[in-house]
């Protein structure tokens, strides 16, 4: 495949200036050759729509004539807008096209993209971006630009209104990838380009690794996949409510939890133990994406007790933070598991800011209205126990496991801090943390202090929160309005 070439770009127009403009146009009107197996824009399009439901708008919008333009006149503007079915459900995508003067972005392009988000705001649906575009038409100099201030408005303006995913299928640099970036979900194939400065081009494992994308793949069709696959965890606007589908999996049945690997816990609970997992590979210590649980999409957060001890890093409650403000936008309720040995002390977690991220975290379950449930699966210690979603928070059901531990510190730091001077001949460290652990650190304190609603069994996991999140379908939002109370006789 021809295509568009970054660094022989870059070297081409350096220290050249305004004189640019022929050469630029002379790249940017380079056509993408047709290979076997390759999805152009409305292909790409046409598998993410159920077949037969697209339909464009724009179709025949073109940019303005500007000097030293050489397209020809019969290509209309680089980006495919419409809408259509996923799963029944109506969606608004729009695709740029890289055979049409490279997909570089217009004026006329920006208008058409702000077009259709007017239409998704209006009739409170979905946006699915694919992004693949050499960059702007450089010939229209500042009408471009405030083009793309205008997609970045429209955006801005949709964030947590409507859900946005964002699938990087090409290069998606400058300006472009400000605008991916603002998206709810980025999805990118492998082969993908995506970089602030259009020379770089940061390989799918170090983006993921940053936490720039949330889902990576191995190709463009796989992106589109996930992006259907995404979008039924959703709903259509924060206004429409959770969705709910008919599962065929038992919610009675019990599960066993073998494992200190939180995917494992997480799949052992969820329907079909199916999770969509977001943010894989960035801040491992932390395990979140959608699930289904009865049939009704849930968002779930979990520390991940199999690296670092599940131990809060700076990275991991960045992470979370998202996560919780993703799914409360659009009313899922956030289930959280915790089984983590506490708070990172390493110089590199503090020195990131660390407080300003925890203060992220315990402001996002602060701030939330969604329904939110919370189980303490293992371990949780002194300030990982309160930002975790604990009711002090707002969780509206907090369960510990029967085997939970829960205390300001963990059994080691509580002897040495507190019961040193207690160590004798007869009484070792050991015994002391026993005592610890039986005594003080124990779920049933925990309860007794009305912080834990009720102590389950493992097995009962999946019935208890299947339970808790229909009790919470109808959770509202805010405090219920009234004229007035009723008067007593």
């Amino acid at each position: 495949m021809d295509k568009f070439n970054l660094e022989a770009y870059a070297d081409k127009i350096k220290n050249v200036g305004v004189k640019t403009a022929s050469a630029l146009r002379e790249l940017l009107s380079r056509k993408e050759e047709e290979t076997s197996g390759t999805l152009d824009a409305k292909g790409r399009l046409e598998r993410l729509f159920d077949s037969g439901t697209f339909s464009q708008i724009g179709t025949y919008v073109r940019r303005r004539n500007c000097q030293d333009d050489t397209s020809n006149d019969y290509e209309f503007e680089s980006v495919i807008c419409g809408w259509g079915a996923v799963n029944g459900r109506l969606v608004y995508a729009f695709s740029q096209d890289i055979s049409r003067s490279a997909g570089s972005v217009s004026e006329a392009h920006a208008r058409k993209i702000c077009d259709l988000y007017r239409l998704a705001m209006e009739n409170g649906a979905p946006v699915v971006g694919v992004f693949d575009s050499a960059g702007a038409y450089i010939p229209e100099g500042v009408r471009v630009m405030a083009g793309y201030g205008r997609i970045m408005k429209a955006v801005s303006n949709a964030s947590g209104i409507i859900p946005q995913i964002a699938i990087a299928a090409g290069n998606v640099s400058g300006a472009a990838a400000v605008i991916c970036g603002m998206f709810d979900i980025v999805i990118k194939a492998d082969d993908a380009s995506l970089s602030v400065n259009p020379v770089f081009n940061t390989d799918a494992k170090g983006m993921a690794d940053m936490g720039v994308t949330a889902v990576n793949t191995a190709d463009v069709a796989s992106a589109i996949a996930s992006a259907r696959e995404t979008l039924t965890y959703l709903p259509s606007n924060n206004c429409e409510g959770t969705p709910e589908e008919i599962s065929a999996d038992n919610v009675n049945r019990t599960v066993a939890i073998a494992s200190d690997d939180a995917r494992e816990v997480i799949k052992a609970f969820a329907d079909n133990g199916k999770l969509v997992e977001l943010y894989a590979d960035y801040a491992p210590e932390t395990v979140g994406g959608f699930a289904s649980i009865g049939g009704v999409s849930v968002g779930v957060v979990a520390t991940n007790k199999a690296v670092n001890g599940g131990r809060l890093t700076a990275a991991s409650v960045r992470k979370a933070a998202r996560l919780v403000s993703l799914f409360d936008s659009f009313n899922i309720p956030v289930i959280t598991l915790v089984d983590s040995e506490g708070i990172d002390t390493s110089v590199a977690s503090e020195a990131s800011p660390f407080a300003a991220e925890l203060a992220k975290l315990a402001g996002a379950y602060a701030s939330a209205t969604a329904p939110m449930i919370t189980v303490i699966t293992g371990e949780a210690y002194g300030s990982a126990f309160t930002v975790l979603g604990s009711k002090a928070l707002g969780a509206d059901i907090v369960y510990a496991l029967d085997s939970a531990k829960i205390a300001a510190m963990n059994a080691p730091a509580a002897v040495a801090f507190l019961m040193n001077d207690q160590i004798t001949s007869d009484v070792s460290r050991g015994d002391l943390e026993r005592q610890w652990n039986e005594c003080v650190a124990t779920p049933v304190e925990a309860a007794e202090s009305g912080e834990i609603d009720d102590i389950i069994a493992s097995d009962e996991l999946r019935i208890r929160i299947a339970a808790a999140v229909n009790m919470l379908m109808a959770k509202s939002a805010g405090s219920a309005s009234r004229k007035h109370l009723t008067m007593p006789m």
